[in-house]
């Protein structure tokens, strides 16, 4: 069957290259686009949370943002489905469509970082871990609650369309961004589908696979971290998982010591690390005044919560009538 130009679009990306993606014209009407899932201002918020929580200060050229990254993440699960999905058929029964699995795919990949508050996984530490909750949980209530009546009507990927009585569902890429919980079972889950988190957490995923080049690229580290191809070509499904064939170990010991790498010299830089132990001193008895509580209580105003609004609040106090305020205020234009 001839491709269909007039519904997709190209993203230009410096790790990637092109992006694919489906966009708004040509649909029938009731569809939703890929475009529409990327525009909406959920996914848009992302550009206002940096990538590297605090590592961009150190390194000016680090400034790309989760925004940059999930759509990274997005391609890379189309590229994952196109070497595996075949295996996946062999090691499981009842896989649904190639088209299904790879629009499920794609969109957990465009949304896994969705639930990200300011400075990313340092916001995890500092605020979220009192309410017992990660920037995983928001995400999954975010895909499901906010977002869930559109992802079930987007029915077409770059690559294929859904079968006539296939939906998304949902709770699926909830469940697919989640790590998963100390001593969590798959029960209730089909086996196909616990295959694909694979592709989410494990040594190799589309995440951290995205992450290392970019990182290395955007902070100046290394243009060509390690062989994408190579590690996706030489892994496939067997009953077991995923499974990597013994040609393609190089390139994950290679994979594994350029993350390591980037552990060592971009994320735990002794500065970066400095500026996360100055920020922890001053974030708990900031956030009460700029946020109400558990953001699972509070979505409509975390929407608005970003990167940037944080920057800009937190240099308003420092001319707060309030002195508690202008204390702190006074203590974040020293950090900057």
């Amino acid at each position: 069957m001839m491709k269909d130009y007039t519904t997709e679009s190209l993203s230009h990306d410096p790790i990637h290259g092109y992006i694919p993606f489906i966009s708004r014209s040509g649909l029938p009407q009731g569809e939703v686009s890929e475009q529409e899932i990327i525009d909406h201002p959920w996914v848009q918020r992302m550009r206002q949370i940096h990538q590297l929580q605090t590592a961009w200060w150190v390194f000016p050229s680090a400034e790309h943002t989760r925004f940059q990254h999930v759509l990274g993440v997005m391609h890379l699960a189309s590229l994952a489905v196109d070497h595996w999905y075949e295996s996946l058929c062999d090691a499981c029964r009842n896989v649904p469509s190639r088209a299904y699995v790879e629009c499920l795919v794609r969109m957990a990949g465009l949304l896994h970082d969705v639930g990200h508050g300011p400075f990313g996984h340092f916001f995890d530490d500092q605020y979220l871990d009192q309410f017992g909750i990660t920037h995983e949980d928001i995400g999954s209530a975010i895909i499901q609650r906010e977002l869930g009546d559109l992802l079930r009507r987007v029915r077409r990927n770059p690559h294929g369309k859904l079968a006539a009585l296939e939906e998304i569902d949902p709770a699926q890429i909830g469940w697919l961004i989640r790590r998963p919980a100390r001593g969590e079972t798959n029960q209730g889950h089909p086996d196909w589908l616990v295959k694909l988190r694979a592709l989410f957490s494990g040594i190799y995923t589309v995440d951290n696979m995205d992450f290392v080049l970019r990182d290395a690229f955007m902070s100046g580290y290394n243009v060509k971290a390690f062989d994408l191809f190579r590690l996706l070509h030489y892994s496939f499904f067997t009953p077991a998982g995923l499974t990597i064939h013994a040609r393609g170990l190089r390139a994950l010991i290679n994979f594994i010591e350029v993350r390591a790498n980037l552990f060592r010299t971009i994320y735990f830089h002794r500065t970066v690390r400095a500026l996360d132990v100055a920020l922890a001193d001053i974030f708990a008895p900031t956030m009460p005044h700029l946020f109400p509580g558990n953001p699972l209580e509070h979505l409509d105003q975390y929407r608005g919560f970003t990167e940037a609004s944080f920057l800009v609040d937190v240099q308003r106090m420092q001319s707060d009538a309030d002195p508690a305020r202008r204390a702190l205020g006074e203590q974040w234009q020293n950090i900057f």
